[in-house]
């Protein structure tokens, strides 16, 4: 069998500041189960974790956002064996890095209705309505928790 490996991805966690206070921007994937998520994508070669993030963000909402600095944690995951059946290649799961980035009060967010099919901005309050998986949503929360300060 040959070595399994984790694909390597970014994901940003996009703080907007307004009138209804900071909130962080979902994007909602076409599928069943768990379609709500931070914009993320494949780390691709030469490019760095915050590169990765900021050129996913762009290609996923359409919108930039000014970088503000890097997490330490790392979400690793394996496929279901389900979602495994499908992929003829040695890609066991996903290796997650995180970054933190705001944009600008009026982003306009425009999703491709294919890849990403709808976004939602919402306050750590409103997380739990949108991220149902509870491993999922404790790291998203803990990432709030880390980025709000890089906002002074």
């Amino acid at each position: 069998m040959s070595h399994e490996i984790y694909r390597q991805c970014a994901s940003v966690v996009v703080f907007r500041r307004g009138t209804e206070g900071t909130k962080v921007l979902l994007l909602r994937k076409p599928r069943k189960n768990d379609a709500w998520q931070l914009p993320q994508g494949g780390v691709e070669a030469g490019e760095s974790s915050s590169e990765a993030a900021l050129r996913e963000l762009h290609e996923e909402a359409g919108i930039a956002a000014r970088l503000l600095g890097e997490s330490g944690r790392i979400y690793q995951y394996d496929y279901p064996p389900s979602y495994r059946r499908f992929r003829p290649d040695n890609v066991r799961g996903q290796h997650i890095a995180f970054v933190f980035a705001e944009a600008a009060g009026d982003a306009s967010v425009t999703v491709d209705a294919k890849e990403i099919n709808d976004f939602v901005w919402v306050t750590e309050q409103e997380i739990a309505k949108f991220i149902k998986r509870k491993e999922y949503r404790t790291l998203i929360l803990q990432l709030i928790a880390e980025g709000i300060p890089l906002l002074r």
